[in-house]
């Protein structure tokens, strides 16, 4: 008798990995990174054709946030995914990516109440709920609070997905080779699912069910549209950023799992956890009941080195690992990774802060 696990292949960075319809040469995928370079409509610009081209050697690159409606722009410069103007933009990033041999996904993002009426482009911020995001936003003019946010009928609620599923529409269009709902880091997705930011009385809050309820109906509605092999979503559980806090563990289980539920018929491309323990119970779960592939990302004060990265695949933590700041500042970072090569030093000031906030 043979033992299996001397003839079973070794997983490596470097080996190919299918993510739904994306079929990725490596596992190293570019984590969704703000840039801040569109132009005032949010069209995308030559300099944006330049930068996802310059990292086509990547598994997959999933796109900065991209608005689906005016009303989800969180800051200027910020691209979106709404009008022919914005299909035709992104179709030159596309296209320039696909002829260096890579893949793009779309990350469709509405910032909800991390706006401000100076930002958005119809004169107010909606959220869950009206409870205003702590601190302050960039605007035109200036530094300014956030606002107290309106809070979402039922009926709009039922336009937001349908809002999400028309932007996953034309970013198949544009050419991308999939989409992934930002369900992370704090912006309108997230705020549904957190009991601090969601305080709502209706299908859409209080339980742990009903406050995934918004990231199920928003993935399955988009799932539908495009295909679930090219549909995913990212999410960040307790990682408490600008003031969407879950800080109750056994809420947390119960809300991811409630999620993860709700995915699962869908058979998604990939589910992006961004945690600082990717192979802690709360991640596994998620990537076990979701039954989807996924993508590690070890967060925002933790930036992943080669060596940790090739752990988390050799170890089976994920089928995928993103990267962020290592990517910015190294273009040809699958290529220094495979070769031992050393890397460009990371300058903060140059990246921007913006980079690990998606």
């Amino acid at each position: 008798m043979t033992d299996s696990s001397l003839t079973a292949p070794v997983r490596s960075l470097l080996t190919p990995v299918r993510l739904g319809a994306v079929a990725a040469s490596n596992r190293l995928v570019m984590a969704p990174l703000t840039r801040i370079r569109a132009d005032e409509r949010g069209v995308p610009t030559e300099l944006m054709v330049q930068h996802y081209a310059q990292r086509a050697s990547m598994g997959a690159i999933v796109t900065e946030g991209t608005w689906p409606v005016g009303e989800g722009r969180t800051w200027i410069g910020q691209p979106g995914i709404e009008s022919a103007d914005h299909i035709a933009g992104w179709r030159r990033v596309t296209d320039a990516v696909h002829a260096a041999g890579g893949r793009i996904i779309m990350q469709i993002m509405h910032g909800g109440r991390i706006s401000h009426e100076l930002v958005s482009m119809t004169g107010r911020v909606v959220a869950p709920s009206a409870i205003g995001a702590p601190g302050q936003i960039r605007t035109p003019e200036g530094k300014q609070t956030h606002p107290v946010p309106h809070a979402l009928s039922g009926e709009e609620v039922q336009q937001l997905i349908e809002q999400f599923a028309h932007a996953a529409e034309n970013a198949i269009a544009a050419g991308m080779d999939g989409v992934q709902i930002h369900g992370a880091n704090g912006y309108l997705v997230h705020q549904f699912t957190a009991p601090s930011s969601n305080h709502r009385t209706d299908d859409f809050g209080g339980s742990p069910e009903n406050r995934a309820r918004l990231s199920v109906e928003i993935t399955s509605a988009v799932a539908q549209a495009v295909g679930a092999e090219r549909t995913g979503i990212r999410l960040s559980p307790q990682t408490n950023v600008q003031g969407v806090l879950e800080e109750d563990g056994d809420d947390v289980m119960a809300t991811y799992r409630a999620l993860a539920e709700g995915l699962a018929p869908l058979n998604l491309a990939h589910v992006d956890v961004l945690s600082p323990e990717p192979g802690g119970g709360l991640v596994q779960m998620i990537r076990r009941i979701s039954s989807a592939p996924l993508i590690a990302n070890t967060g925002f004060g933790h930036p992943t080195t080669r060596e940790e990265a090739e752990e988390l695949i050799r170890l089976d933590v994920a089928e995928a690992v993103g990267i962020g700041r290592a990517a910015i500042a190294n273009p040809d970072v699958v290529r220094r990774w495979a070769e031992g090569l050393p890397e460009n030093e990371v300058h903060p000031g140059v990246i921007g802060h913006k980079c690990v906030a998606e």
